[in-house]
């Protein structure tokens, strides 16, 4: 990885060298202060405010150079701009061919700014974290808190560039008003659903997006992936192209998601009564929910490592245990033995191959069509969300075939045991292993082999960014620069889950604390939703399967909205904040305060509750793309798995938790286990304002 104070000095434009910021010299004065404070020539407070001055002058410089060539470009919007009116009148297409090209010329000068922004942002960012790791102060959170809150905040101007957007905007009308679509001249205005296809407009739009995390719905659903893309602009190669491209290998591996999900959920309405057909309390429901998740922890590491060298070869040994642990599942009615029950829940969460769905769009789908695959992957998790309720609710019949019964405990198994055959079958046949592909990975990028981050969307719901690789490497990086000839092992990839560990940050380690919350929240809520429901509604399983299934139905539309409007206004941060809160609120108004616990109250604080969990998770992994050392990008023991067993470790401890407490009574079931989640809730919150401005 090359360290940051190379990169700045490499990417610089020439004449503009002297509104970069200074990073060597930050650099320097900051080895200067440290040295004084150790020796007693400077007390801290008396730091704090020569380097605050510092800085600010940095960022005056850089702000008024930007301010000054926003102006240049809009000059030359502008006159173009009469250009545009005197040869519209005349129809010379040669000549506006002519000013379309010079119009394009413009849009390479501002993307040429919109890098010149990113990479100041990128320093200020990465001298502010360095400060707070050589003092152990928090000057961050002073720093942002006294100029980006401030009236004539400067630092605003290098984070929200509302001017920029505004050129941008003037570029984009111009170039479209020209555009020739059959003979016509279009406008951006008149004809809103034509898109300006145009390569200047769209790099530009990239680097606006990139600076600003601007997002829509079809980002948004592929950021719940986490899967990481190239930067389009960093002039790395795209390794996939077309011919290599097999999209039904693509297809089985969104199938694979879906059956997955499927799988997990299809058993939730009917868990209790089949622990009660084998003797058990209802509430050994949360054991049997919760083993697969028992499973998980160990498969996501194995098929994390396992999807650096093939592909093929995890899916079939996942549709095989999968096979497997249903068929078990299904068996142990006939055997009347729980034990036999959970090993095949076992078995089938050690199947879990997401990793490697994942790992698949991210290396072997093109990079323009990645996007649409990895919102491809939410949607298939969200859809086998909500089917697998909904599946559940038609299998209420009983029948034997010979010795074996065939009931609305035991169909789930077999029905998803013939699934996972078919699928095994078509796998075997229509896959297409992209070996040339990994062998030119393993040989030219090894450095790479962990190139997405396998973070655990367990249900499929969670959000990410879609960050840029290179982008992630500028601004999440954890300062390792301080020694230009440090040894390369100590900027590689964490090769233990110890070793991930200590390369955590307080703000890493809160959003973590944060995925553990929204996690366990809602596996309680949706495990003991039929134990709850039968002993205080008198639902039925159909009534349990339709509720689950109206809740899974929410994740899409609730995205949609979230990642179309929502995320445009305000920022990640604030989002994260709120959604807790909203959450929070959720798990308050889910208590039994009186004798009559009715429908009304559980519907509105579940909905409550699993609607913006599903909002928190999405700006969660969002924030923690960004403020995740580099390190963790990469490698088998990624920031990615880490999220995957804190989320893992939410789902086992719910789940044990809701059979713990099924021994004091199903009367004290519900606030009994409501209360850890109450807690945790309240304590990320606390936490989060703590990290606030460090999230900026």
């Amino acid at each position: 990885m090359v360290n940051f104070g190379k990169k700045l000095m490499a990417d610089q434009v020439e004449e503009w060298k002297g509104y970069y910021i200074n990073y060597k010299l930050m650099k320097k004065m900051l080895k200067q202060y440290v040295q004084q404070t150790q020796l007693g020539g400077k007390d801290r407070e008396q730091v704090l405010k020569e380097f605050s001055r510092i800085l600010d002058e940095q960022i005056e410089r850089i702000v008024l150079f930007l301010l000054q060539q926003q102006g240049y470009l809009a000059n030359r919007i502008e006159k173009l701009g009469e250009q545009r009116a005197a040869l519209l009148e005349q129809h010379d297409i040669s000549q506006v061919f002519q000013l379309c090209e010079a119009y394009r010329e413009v849009g390479r000068d501002l993307i040429k700014l919109l890098r010149f922004v990113d990479m100041n942002a990128t320093g200020i960012r990465k001298i502010l974290k360095k400060f707070d790791k050589r003092f152990g102060y928090r000057f961050t959170d002073y720093y942002v808190t006294t100029r980006a809150n401030h009236p004539y905040s400067q630092l605003q101007q290098v984070f929200k560039q509302v001017g920029i957007v505004a050129v941008v905007g003037a570029l984009s009308r111009n170039l479209a008003y020209l555009q020739d679509h059959e003979g016509s001249v279009l406008s951006i205005y008149d004809h809103p659903s034509v898109t300006l296809k145009d390569p200047i407009i769209d790099q530009v739009n990239h680097a606006v997006q990139k600076l600003t995390h601007a997002t829509s719905f079809l980002q948004f659903l592929g950021q719940h992936a986490l899967i990481i893309q190239e930067d389009a602009q960093s002039g790395s190669e795209d390794l996939v192209d077309d011919q290599s491209y097999h999209f039904m290998s693509l297809l089985l591996n969104l199938v694979n998601t879906f059956l997955y999900m499927v799988n997990t959920y299809i058993i939730v309405p009917t868990a209790d009564d089949y622990s009660i057909s084998l003797g058990a309390a209802a509430t050994v429901c949360g054991v049997i929910i919760g083993s697969m998740a028992v499973a998980q922890v160990f498969s996501s590491v194995y098929f994390s490592a396992w999807s650096n060298r093939s592909y093929f070869r995890p899916l079939v040994f996942s549709s095989i245990m999968l096979f497997s642990g249903n068929l078990l599942y299904a068996l142990a009615y006939d055997l009347n033995s729980l034990t036999v029950l959970l090993i095949g829940r076992l078995l089938c969460g050690l199947g879990s191959a997401r990793a490697v769905n994942r790992r698949y769009i991210s290396d072997c789908v093109p990079h323009k069509i990645r996007l649409q695959a990895s919102a491809g992957f939410v949607s298939a998790s969200a859809l086998g969300m909500a089917c697998g309720p909904a599946l559940a609710g038609f299998l209420q019949t009983k029948f034997k075939i010979y010795s074996l019964t065939f009931d609305q405990s035991t169909l789930p198994g077999w029905v998803m045991c013939i699934a996972w055959l078919v699928y095994l079958l078509w796998l075997w046949i229509s896959f297409k292993e992209p070996g040339h592909f990994a062998k030119s990975l393993d040989a030219a990028q090894p450095a790479e082999s962990g190139h997405q981050v396998n973070a655990n969307l367990e249900e499929g719901l969670a959000q990410p960014l879609l960050t840029g690789t290179e982008g992630r490497q500028d601004q999440n990086a954890e300062d390792n620069d301080d020694n230009e000839e440090e040894s390369e092992s100590s900027h590689g990839p964490a090769t233990s889950i110890s070793s991930a560990y200590k390369l955590l940050t307080p703000s890493v380690k809160v959003q973590l604390l944060i995925y553990f919350m929204l996690k366990y929240a809602m596996e309680i809520l949706l495990s003991e939703s039929s134990v709850v429901t039968t002993y205080y509604f008198d639902w039925s399983t159909s009534a349990v399967s339709i509720f689950l299934a109206i809740l899974g139905c929410t994740v899409l539309p609730v995205n949609a909205i979230v990642g179309s409007y929502i995320t445009n206004l305000f920022e990640d941060r604030q989002i994260l904040v709120a959604s807790e809160i909203m959450v929070l609120l959720g798990i308050i108004m889910s208590f039994r305060y009186t004798p009559h616990y009715s429908v009304p109250q559980y519907v509105l604080s579940a909905l409550i509750t699993f609607v913006f969990a599903e909002v928190l998770e999405g700006v969660n992994l969002s924030l923690l793309s960004r403020v995740m050392s580099s390190r963790l990008a990469r490698g088998t023991y990624n920031g990615g798995l880490l999220s995957t067993e804190a989320g893992t470790l939410a789902r086992v401890v719910a789940d044990a938790t809701i059979t713990a407490a099924g021994y004091l009574g199903p009367d004290l079931l519900l606030n009994i286990t409501l209360l850890p989640p109450l807690v945790i809730c309240v304590a990320s919150i606390f936490a989060t304002f703590c990290t606030y401005n460090t999230l900026y």
